[in-house]
């Protein structure tokens, strides 16, 4: 059982990019991100609901192999029949997927944008289908039927079929955030000791996945970068920060006083309370009541 609050989510991923309106054309037009606003020269996208992700420009920034930080962020849909709606918007817009996988909890589509920052979009199966083992959460990454996900479409007729995509729905949200670190055990201690995590499954010696109220993962950590694995360096793509979304002020206080009694630094953001997980992954503490 997770000590963090039950009710805890990833809230907005903050990237790096070397060219602000190649990543704005590629969010926007193949993934279907709103330009919410423009703030110093960053840019923050998402639905209309909510804010999801921040861009921030870095002229002549670099893809470096072989450190800790992003592997990738996972746009949660509603639904099936929305998982269907983008995978056919991808078809439309020649969008260049590397990769689909059912995990028997999820079924996930993978790409990556210009710069490289790895992407999973993805739908959740009802909690009531998720399978266990012996009282563990069983996961896979096995063929994904994209021809049966398309077929949530075949009752469309007409108008409806031929409407042009709106985007990202209503309900979308940033599902979870996979990273590379760079020792397992050190960094699953970390999320599951200190910031409270539950350890939902074990991949040894490479991966593990954690989560908060029994999801399947809301936090994914590897060391497929290399054991040992440096941060990135300073003019490098890739992850600034991501939020860790609490649902109320004393639930960010718990999660406070672990931290600062392991002896994490932490310093004030805008978004909240700014620390590093061990392998210099930015995180934010940030309350959403």
């Amino acid at each position: 059982m997770s000590i963090i609050a039950a009710e805890t989510q990833i809230g907005t991923v903050a990237l790096t990019v070397a060219d602000m309106q190649r990543a704005l054309r590629f969010y926007q037009e193949h993934l279907g991100f709103q330009l919410r606003r423009t703030e110093d020269g960053e840019a923050i996208l998402g639905t209309a609901e909510r804010d999801l992700l921040q861009l921030k420009e870095l002229p002549g920034a670099r893809a470096v192999r072989g450190v800790s930080g992003l592997y990738h962020f996972a746009i949660l849909m509603p639904n099936r029949r929305e998982l269907a709606r983008i995978l056919r918007h991808f078809g439309n817009q020649g969008t260049r997927l590397q990769g689909f996988s059912d995990h028997l909890v999820s079924e996930a589509l993978y790409l990556s944008d210009p710069d490289g920052n790895g992407i999973e979009v993805y739908r959740d199966r009802p909690r009531s289908e998720w399978p266990y083992r012996e009282g563990q959460l069983m996961m896979a990454t096995d063929p994904l039927d994209l021809q049966d996900i398309l077929n949530e479409l075949a009752d469309e007729e007409g108008s409806a079929k031929d409407a042009p995509w709106q985007g990202l729905p209503p309900g979308t949200i940033v599902g979870h955030i996979h990273l590379h670190v760079s020792n397992l055990s050190r960094d699953e201690a970390f999320y599951r000791d200190t910031l409270g995590f539950e350890l939902i499954t074990r991949y040894p010696p490479s991966a593990s996945f954690l989560g908060a109220g029994g999801y399947h993962h809301h936090i994914g950590i590897n060391v497929w970068a290399g054991a040992g694995a440096p941060p990135p360096p300073h003019d490098a793509v890739g992850l600034r920060w991501y939020t860790i979304d609490l649902p109320t002020q004393d639930a960010r206080d718990a999660v406070e006083q672990r931290l600062r009694s392991a002896g994490i630094v932490l310093e004030a953001h805008q978004e909240g309370l700014l620390l590093s997980d061990p392998a210099a992954n930015g995180i934010v503490l940030r309350v959403i009541e």
